[in-house]
């Protein structure tokens, strides 16, 4: 079975964040703050004087980069949406909610809290919306040095339907559960752009998400066996490919070329890019430019939910599927699967979250269903304390 490399990252202590965390894990200060502490630079801008959206710049600017449980620095991307949530969440406060004043984040109480979720309420927010919304604020809290402020969703009336987030893949969203002949049109779209038809092939062989596979190096990434450093009892293939960039918290991972389907896409990868250090987009443009083209392609071809009943995420359900079905020799519970005896769920389970880019068993359940054998899943749930329970920004995909 192969194994990703496990990181061991220090859970934070709740609290506020000290002048030397923020220090090591921030992006270096303006120069007039270089020698201030986070509460001296927050001294300036007097509560009830300070216009509050600028005292949340200034927040946003001083912790935003923090993970709220974990020692670490969380993306671009998660640093975007929380600072895009918070500042909307004071405006709403006042457009939406009816306060007079928008309060100054330092002066944030109970009742702004239960107001706002009276408004996603009447909003009708999917589940995993209210749990995100109410991780950020955890985050705020914590800068202010307020830890247990926000309090868990039943203390302000929600219900659990209005806030338990499925973990569990509820139905089957691969493309052949969307009746798509994958490899018909996975030819039609290399046919039409051969960078986006060799990331979809790389998606369906090693189950990559669509940032990782438009970031592949299909050159540089291939390694031997002996150079992942894995344990030798987990050998599966002769060569490796290695996998980070683009990877969800950077988690590095390595997925054996064991089969001829891996090497096929490979091979196909590395026909098209140019140079061998050359990631899998077309190298006239950026990132962000080939990112935008790999989902207009998918459009066009009418890979989306609302055309033909399926995602490019759908092929990463696929790969998952068809390894559990590899791996445990029947069909998981999201197909009807219910027979692979606990043992052996259990490994399979916990190979397809490793190849999902995961350490945890439960992180399987979004793509292979619920349905783990009472017998496992206290097991499982050991297994999974002891790597660690992820927080709200490690979640696995829902797409």
């Amino acid at each position: 079975m192969f194994e990703s490399n496990v990181r061991h990252t220090r859970r934070r202590v709740q609290g506020a964040i000290s002048a030397g965390r923020a220090a090591d894990h921030q992006p270096p200060r303006r120069h007039e703050w270089a020698s201030m502490t986070p509460a001296e630079i927050l001294g300036g801008y007097r509560p009830g004087k300070a216009d509050p959206l600028r005292v949340l710049d200034v927040l946003l600017e001083l912790f935003n980069s923090q993970h709220t449980a974990l020692e670490k620095t969380v993306s671009h991307k998660t640093r975007q949406e929380r600072a895009d949530f918070l500042r909307r969440f004071f405006r709403d406060l006042k457009m939406k909610a009816r306060f007079a004043t928008v309060p100054d984040p330092r002066n944030l109480g109970d009742r702004h809290i239960r107001a706002m979720i009276k408004v996603w309420q009447q909003e009708q927010l999917a589940p995993a919306t209210i749990q995100t919304y109410l991780s950020f604020l955890r985050g705020l809290a914590l800068w202010l040095g307020k830890p247990g402020f926000i309090r868990k969703p039943a203390h302000y009336g929600l219900t659990p339907a209005e806030y338990q987030r499925h973990e569990y893949a509820q139905r089957d969203k691969s493309w052949s559960a969307a009746g798509i002949d994958i490899d018909a049109l996975i030819e039609r779209v290399s046919a039409y752009d051969r960078y986006v038809g060799a990331s979809l092939r790389l998606i369906r062989a090693m189950g990559l998400r669509r940032k990782e596979s438009v970031m592949f190096r299909p050159n540089q990434c291939v390694i031997t066996f002996e150079a992942t450093g894995l344990p030798l009892e987990q050998r599966q293939a002769d060569r490796y490919v290695r996998i980070k960039e683009g990877a969800k918290g950077g988690r590095l991972r390595f997925v054996p070329l064991d089969s001829a389907q891996r090497i096929a896409a490979l091979a196909f990868a590395q026909a098209v890019v140019q140079g061998d250090d050359a990631p899998l987009g077309d190298p006239r443009h950026s990132l962000k430019h080939n990112l935008r083209r790999f989902d207009y392609v998918m459009a066009r071809f009418g890979i989306t939910a609302e055309g033909l009943g399926a995602t490019a995420h759908g092929l990463r359900h696929e790969a998952m599927i068809d390894h559990y079905i590899n791996k445990a020799g029947v069909a998981p519970p999201v197909r009807g699967g219910s027979d692979a005896p606990p043992d052996v769920d259990a490994a399979a389970r916990l190979s397809t979250a490793h190849l999902a880019g995961h350490n945890r068993i439960r992180a399987s359940g979004a793509y292979l269903g619920s349905l783990l054998a009472p017998q496992v899943a206290p097991r499982a749930q050991q297994q999974d304390n002891a790597q660690g329970t992820s927080s709200d920004e490690n979640f696995p995909e829902q797409r």
